[in-house]
Formats: C-alpha cells, sequence, structure tokens
C-alpha cells in the first residue's frame, strides 16, 4: 500500500483537512462524554448531559455541511485529478466526501433530536435493566426507534438505498441485506444441528472445573491489568473501568475500555476485558499522522470487531495463551489444583453452552445471537413488530435459534445497550468480524511461523506487530474487501471461520 506522507499543499484540500480535523476533535469530545456517562456520572446529570451531547453532535454535524465544505471537495477534487490516485492524500478526501455525503443527507434539526433520544434512552436503559422493567423503557426506545427510522430514511432516499442498508452502511460501508439474508440464513439453518453435535462430542469428554471463589474484584483488576500490559496495551494513554455494558471508547491517544465483574467467577470478565483490548490496540495502532482526518479512523466495525475477536476468541482461548496466563492466574489467586491446570481453562474456555446473554456466548452459539437480533433490529425499525410486542418475540426467537428462553427480560431484550444507543444496523458486523477475525489469524500463523511458541512464552508483540502493518496502520485507506485480500490473500470467506469452529469444537484443536 501506498507510503504516508504529510498533507497535500492545495489550498482547498488544506482547508477541508482543518474543518475535518475540528470535526473530529469535536468527536473526541463526545467520546469521553460517552465513557463518562457511562462510568461516573451521577443520576441526576442525565439531562443536562444529554443536552451537551447534542450540542456538541450538531456542532460537529454544521461543521461538515456546510456549504465551503462542498465547494472545496469540488477543487479539490479537480486538483487532485492529475495526482497519485494511490496516496493517502487520495484516501482522505474519498473519506471526507463519504463523510460529506451522509452528514449532508440528515437535517441537523434531526442530528440534534437523535443525539438528544439516544443520550436520555441509554440512561433510563441503565435503570429498566436493573429493575427488569422493561414497559419502563418503552417510551424512550420507541423516541429513538422513530429517530433512527427518520435517518435511514433521509439517508435512503439521499443514496437510493434499502432504509437498513443506510445504516448498516455507516457501520460497515457497502454491507447489504442481500448480502446478510443468505449469510445469516445458512446460520440459522446449520448452526443449531452444529450446536447439537459439539455438546455432543463435549459430553463425552471431562466437564471443565469451574475454579471456586469469591474472586475480589481489585485482584481480579489487577490481573486483567498486566495481561492487558502483555498485550500492548498503553497505560499512559488509556484506562480500564466499570460500567454496565463492557465497551472501548474514549478519544484518539486516549482510549478507554471498561468491564463489569463477578466475584462468584473471573473468567467472564477476563475475556471481556481482552476482548475490549482488542478493540482498544486497534484504535492506539491507527496511523498516527493522520489521526485527525477520515483515512486515520478505523476501517468500519466488522474489521473493528475483528481485532477484539481476533485477541478475545482466536488468541486468548488458546492454548498456548492459557500457558502463558495461567501463572499469572495462580499467583493472583494464590490457587493450585486441577481447576487451575490449562486443559481445564481451555475446556472451560472453548465450552459451548446455550445461553442468554451475548456478551457471554462463546464463538458457536454468538453468531445465532446476533441473528436474532439482525431479524428483531429491522422488524421494529419498519413497523412489522411493535415495540411493546419484543420481549414475546425476543423469547420465541431465542427457543427458534438456541432451544432456550430467557426466565426474564433482564436475560432477554433488556441485556444490550446497543438499542437504547441507537445502534441499529451494527450487530451484523458481529459475525462479520468474527469470520474477518479467522481469517486474519489464519493469515498471521502463516506469516509467523513460532507464532504459537511465541504467545505461550508471553511474546505477544510479534503478532501485535504483524496487525499493526496488515490492519491497524491502515487506517481507512482501502476498503475493507481490499485490507483482507492483501493480508490473507483473499476478499472475507465466510467458510474459514466455519472451518475454525469444526477443528477447534470437533477436532480438539
Amino acid at each position: 500500500m501506498s507510503e504516508q506522507k504529510a498533507f497535500s499543499t492545495n489550498s482547498s484540500y488544506e482547508a477541508l483537512t482543518d474543518r475535518f480535523r475540528r470535526a473530529s476533535l469535536i468527536g473526541d469530545a463526545l467520546g469521553i462524554l460517552d465513557w463518562d456517562q457511562a462510568t461516573t456520572m451521577p443520576e441526576g446529570s442525565a439531562e443536562g448531559r444529554a443536552e451537551q451531547i447534542a450540542t456538541l453532535s450538531v456542532m460537529r454535524h454544521e461543521l461538515l455541511v456546510d456549504s465551503s465544505v462542498g465547494e472545496n471537495l469540488l477543487a479539490a477534487q479537480e486538483a487532485f485529478q492529475d495526482a497519485d490516485a494511490e496516496s493517502w492524500d487520495a484516501a482522505n478526501l474519498r473519506e471526507m466526501q463519504r463523510s460529506y455525503a451522509y452528514a449532508a443527507a440528515v437535517p441537523g434539526d434531526l442530528v440534534e433530536a437523535a443525539a438528544r433520544a439516544n443520550a436520555v434512552c441509554e440512561i433510563k436503559w441503565r435503570g429498566a435493566r436493573a429493575a427488569n422493567d422493561f414497559a419502563s423503557l418503552v417510551p424512550a426506545l420507541q423516541t429513538v426507534i422513530d429517530r433512527v427510522g427518520d435517518i435511514a430514511q433521509a439517508r435512503s432516499e439521499a443514496f437510493e438505498l434499502d432504509p437498513y442498508d443506510a445504516l448498516l452502511d455507516e457501520f460497515e460501508a457497502g454491507t447489504r441485506v442481500n448480502q446478510l439474508d443468505p449469510l445469516f440464513g445458512a446460520l440459522a439453518r446449520d448452526l443449531p444441528g452444529f450446536v447439537e453435535e459439539v455438546l455432543a462430542h463435549q459430553a463425552s469428554k471431562p466437564a471443565p472445573v469451574l475454579p471456586d471463589g469469591p474472586f475480589p474484584v481489585a485482584i481480579q483488576r489487577a490481573l486483567a491489568t498486566k495481561l492487558m500490559d502483555a498485550l500492548g496495551f498503553d497505560f499512559g494513554a488509556g484506562r480500564l473501568d466499570i460500567s454496565h455494558h463492557p465497551f472501548c471508547g474514549g478519544a484518539a491517544g486516549d482510549v478507554r475500555i471498561t468491564t463489569r465483574y463477578s466475584e462468584e467467577d473471573f473468567t467472564e470478565s477476563l475475556m471481556g476485558v481482552l476482548h475490549e483490548t482488542g478493540h482498544a490496540l486497534y484504535e492506539a495502532g491507527l496511523p498516527e499522522l493522520w489521526r485527525y482526518q477520515p483515512v486515520g479512523k478505523a476501517l468500519g466495525m466488522a474489521i473493528h470487531e475483528s481485532q477484539s475477536l481476533l485477541i478475545e476468541m482466536q488468541v486468548s482461548r488458546s492454548r498456548p495463551f492459557l500457558e502463558f496466563a495461567m501463572p499469572h492466574m495462580q499467583a493472583a489467586f494464590g490457587a493450585d489444583g486441577t481447576a487451575w491446570e490449562v486443559e481445564n481453562f481451555y475446556r472451560l474456555y472453548t465450552r459451548v453452552e446455550r445461553g442468554f446473554i451475548r456478551v457471554d456466548a462463546d464463538e458457536v452459539t454468538y453468531p445465532l445471537h446476533v441473528v436474532l437480533r439482525y431479524r428483531l433490529e429491522r422488524a421494529l425499525l419498519f413497523g412489522d413488530l411493535p415495540l411493546g410486542d419484543l420481549p414475546g418475540a425476543w423469547n420465541d426467537g431465542m427457543r427458534d435459534l438456541l432451544g432456550i428462553a430467557p426466565p426474564d427480560d433482564r436475560l432477554g431484550c433488556l441485556q444490550d445497550v446497543h438499542w437504547p444507543s441507537g445502534a441499529f444496523g451494527y450487530f451484523p458486523t458481529y459475525t462479520l468480524g468474527a469470520m474477518a477475525a479467522a481469517q486474519l489469524y489464519g493469515a498471521a500463523q502463516r506469516d509467523l511461523p513460532n507464532l504459537a511458541e511465541d504467545i505461550s512464552a508471553g511474546q505477544l508483540s510479534p503478532l501485535i506487530g504483524w496487525l499493526r502493518t496488515h490492519v491497524h496502520g491502515q487506517g481507512s485507506f482501502c476498503s475493507a474487501e481490499e485490507l483482507l485480500t492483501a493480508a490473507t490473500g483473499e476478499p472475507l470467506n465466510p467458510q474459514v471461520f466455519l472451518d475454525h469452529l469444526r477443528h477447534r469444537y470437533l477436532g480438539d484443536a
């Protein structure tokens, strides 16, 4: 790929880079406000925070849709016609044009209304989830759905896309329903039977033993930070905190991740931390020269999710990583015995079970959780499912796909923050990301023949270096298909993921 260099000296382009830099910095401020809202903000501050977020969202929007932006884009495009089409400046201009088009498609008053609705609803979701009270969330969530629907319609008309395609495109450019429907249809058809195969295979082997707690939160955090440090997380430019729902956020150069702890079982929280660390490493590894420009941003959420799932599912649940991590676990909790052997933890971390909670799901059942949400969010947005009927539809879908139904809404339709925060069209990227993760890790194993030995010795830098070169450092220079092809030799191939599942869960890999 093209060598990075300083910005072009074209005056129209320089004006654009300055404007997009300011918009990016406002986005960073919004990221810190979102983090604060999820971690330390008093609940009584919710109304004021909603106004802050709405105001800054409008300011950012106005920066991007100013009439001078369109004029400068045309002038810069003309000036760039004879320039290197493969340059980072050319790629940055392309991403500017995309950002401008998406911003201009949505009126400013709708941007403000949606941002305010999302902020209000996310706070209400926390209380509703804690109280297992879906009804209390319905009015706020319906407002969010209405505003998301308005945005989808506006973009649909501007780009001549299906409204749901217009939402998908925000999170993963170029993804379309006509691609997802056959893919997710095949997963819904084939995975339940595969789950049965895996469960029968597991039953023929010794069941893993869950170590006895309690596991104090302070010790869990210390263990997590030790493993984060081994992966290369920079605590001089990042944090680990507690929230209702694990996430990675913050700002450029200030990457903040969160988790939630259980003193009865530290294994789930630890994997949650390592998952979010994968996101954080991606953010920290984006090209610094282009930090505040569109081309320097992460390349869509499928690639973002591939980085978290590569670290969590492909690496951290592997035998080599557990060989490295086990002495640290034993030392942290002063434990030993059969439950604290590598093989037991490998069986724990590759245990397939039908469960209610998506973020705790294994990689075999996880895609079915995504299929459910994909179906339901489309139905909610386009009038096929009244919001009041969501709990029943959720439970029916869980029975159909996973053979279980949650006993309450807290373990059902109230578990995720995505819909209350307005993130419709996001869920499919989790499964696309899992597929990309398997493909990228396979390529890394091919290119780094000593990778397993390095990981078992706690040497994670060769893998992170490979990711820095092939994924992180590429920013949004090219499309996801081009990135995967350059890194792995082919565009996204779902069969690689399915082969990985069969090898790990039926082949005793």
